[in-house]
Parts: structure tokens; sequence; C-alpha cells
């Protein structure tokens, strides 16, 4: 099934993220094995185009819909959480560069993000806030023309490589939500020190943090002003969601693949599994489930795109995806007997990102916080 509404650009990339897979799979092998993010996924990402999906052509992009975005989440999602989230988090960062940097700004940063040369990241989390966005504790502090920025941020996707990172901050007093701004910062000017923590998986993801001592950014380094800073970043939110909820799919798709291959070849009392009514009825559930969660991400991606509200299309998609994946990857682990945990099998990575998934923008309970909320449930 292929719920997404993409042109024949976008397919093409679709299937070039997926031709993409078993060179993906080794990357992320590799970085799981050396317990660090490899430098070369993102050139090889960008040579595909992957990078520069939505990045408007002067700057290097294909121009295309969000939705395009999203579908190839779901491609690399089946390779690898990870690697998903370091491809689709550098491409997000050039795409901001582009729409919202002045125009020399831009045009010296936004192409080399979008073609892989440099590496770019979105620093919205922070020790003590993460889903409380409003919370944050960075702050930037006028100095002349520009800026000076304190504070830390945590569970960074891209930091140990990041050359570029879109940091908010708080402009005014802490809790202010107008008081938030996006700002600029190339990480190999000074004022910028590398910190963690990384996961204990996932290595390509590059998760981890950076603190902020000081750092000068000049006037042209504010991307979004307080105000609708952070109402921009709230509405970057909901696309992230679905993002995230195509990986989830992604994730889920490939279990199902694999269980139906091991269902199909492995005997047990004569038959092979899947001619046993019980094992068949755990990749039918998941099935059915993996369907819903598809078509809600594809729905929330049209309204995006369309530019209609998708607040409630979001927080629901992603809702949906990853609490199916969270609920039937192990499953569907368990349903390959010792095969699923194999060395060299991609299902222990997935086992993972399903559970990360559910905490990336937006936790399952904030999630249904923001439903209950939308729908106006009452208390």
């Amino acid at each position: 099934m292929d719920p997404w509404d993409l042109t024949d650009t976008g397919r093409d990339l679709v299937a070039a993220a997926r031709g993409f897979a078993p060179e993906a799979a080794k990357i992320a092998a590799a970085a799981d094995e050396a317990r660090a993010p490899d430098p070369s996924l993102i050139p090889k990402a960008a040579e595909l185009g992957l990078t520069g999906m939505q990045v408007p052509p002067e700057h290097g992009g294909a121009g295309l819909a969000y939705s395009a975005r999203a579908a190839v989440a779901e491609a690399l999602g089946a390779v690898c959480y990870g690697v998903a989230m370091s491809v689709i988090n550098s491409h997000n960062c050039a795409l901001r560069v582009a729409r919202f940097a002045p125009a020399e700004t831009a045009e010296r940063l936004a192409g080399p993000l979008a073609r892989g040369e440099i590496v770019g990241c979105t620093a919205m989390s922070e020790p003590n806030a993460g889903s409380d966005f409003a919370a944050l504790a960075t702050t930037a502090a006028r100095d002349g023309d520009g800026w000076r920025l304190t504070g830390e941020k945590a569970w960074i996707c891209n930091a140990p490589l990041a050359d570029v990172a879109v940091v908010f901050a708080q402009t005014a007093e802490p809790g202010d939500a107008k008081g938030v701004g996006g700002f600029l910062v190339e990480t190999s000017r000074p004022g910028v020190r590398a910190t963690g923590p990384a996961l204990a998986g996932l290595h390509a993801m590059g998760l981890g943090g950076f603190a902020l001592d000081g750092y000068a950014a000049p006037s042209d380094a504010l991307l979004l002003p307080p105000g609708p800073g952070f109402r921009r970043a709230m509405e970057d939110v909901n696309g992230a969601r679905v993002h995230v909820a195509a990986m989830a799919c992604g994730m889920l798709r490939a279990a199902l693949d694999a269980a139906r291959a091991h269902g199909a070849h492995r005997r047990t009392f004569g038959r092979p599994l899947a001619g046993h009514q019980g094992w068949r009825w755990v990749p039918a559930q998941a099935e059915a489930d993996l369907f819903a969660a598809c078509l809600s991400a594809a729905e929330a991606a049209r309204r995006i795109d369309a530019g209609v509200d998708a607040q409630f299309a979001a927080a629901s998609a992603k809702l949906i995806a990853t609490e199916a994946a969270s609920r039937h990857v192990p499953a569907l682990v368990h349903a390959l007997g010792s095969e699923g945990l194999a060395e060299g099998s991609p299902l222990a990575r997935h086992l993972l990102g399903a559970r990360a998934a559910r905490l990336a923008d937006g936790s399952t309970e904030m999630l249904l916080e923001r439903i209950a909320r939308l729908t106006a449930t009452p208390f």
C-alpha cells in the first residue's frame, strides 16, 4: 500500500531511498559497532537528493511538498530509525536556513546543507526541558547588534557531527513562550562545547548535546524572532510528528516483511509456521494496525501540504503509528524466534527505535493530552 500523494519526482526520491537501504543498513551497523555516528551517511544520502527534498531549487533542493519528506522518512525508517532521523534532521536544518535566514546567510549555508557538504541539526530539547518547550533555560541576551547565547542542549540528533544548528533560546523571562526565538549557531565558532548523552544504540542518529558558553551570534543569526519563533517551532512540530509516524510505519513494515518470510520457510510439526492459525494472527493484527497508521500519517501530511490546521491529525498519526510499532515489533520479533535477534538482523534496532519514537517530538502522554484538549474532552 502506498498512501502518499507524491509527484513523479517525489516517487523517484522514495525509490532512491529504498534502493539506498542495503548501504544504509551497513552504515547503521557500523555506527552501532563504533558507538558513534558514521560521517559518510549524510553525504551519501545527499547524493540521492534526500537532504534537499523541500529545499527551494535556488538553494540546490528539489522544492517538493512535505509529503515527499514523510514518504522518504518511512522508507529510511524501514532500515533504521537512527538513519532516518539523522537524514531528515539535517534536511530540516537546510530547509529552515533556506526559508528564514537573511539572503547572504542562506546563500552561504543552505546549499551546502542541501548537498550534504555540511551537517545540520535543530536544538530544542534541554536536560530539563523537552515536551514542555516553553520551559527551556537557554538564554539569548542582547549584545550590541547581536546576541549572546548561554545554556545547554541535550538529546539533539546529529549533535556530534553538526556544523550548523538552529538553536531555540529564551530572550525574555523563563516560561514566556513569546520570548522564544530561533538562532543560527555555527559549531566551529568559539563558545560551543560538546556534551552527552547518547542512546544505548541507534548510534547512526548521532544523538548528543552541546553547551553554549556566551556564544556570540551576529544580528543575522536570528532566524525566527521571539513571538513568531515559538509559533513557527510549534507548527514545525506537527511536521516532525508526522515524519516520526512515518518512520514507525517503516519499522513495522520491515518487521512484518521479516516475519512473513520466516513464516513461509520455517517448518514446525510438519508444516510452515504460517500454516498455524495462532502464528498467522500475530502478523495479521500488525498488518491491520499498520494500514490504519499509514493512512493517518498520509492524511496528516496532506493537511500540512494544504496549509490547513494539522495539530489533531499530526498528534493522532504519531500516537497511532508509534503505539502500533511499539506493540507489534516486539511481537513480530518473538514470532521469528531466535532469528529475530540474530547477528545481522535489523529487528533489534527496530525494537529500540519503536520505543524511542514514542518519546520524540511529544511523548505518548503529551499527545494524548493534546488530543484531549483539541477535541474538548471534558474533565
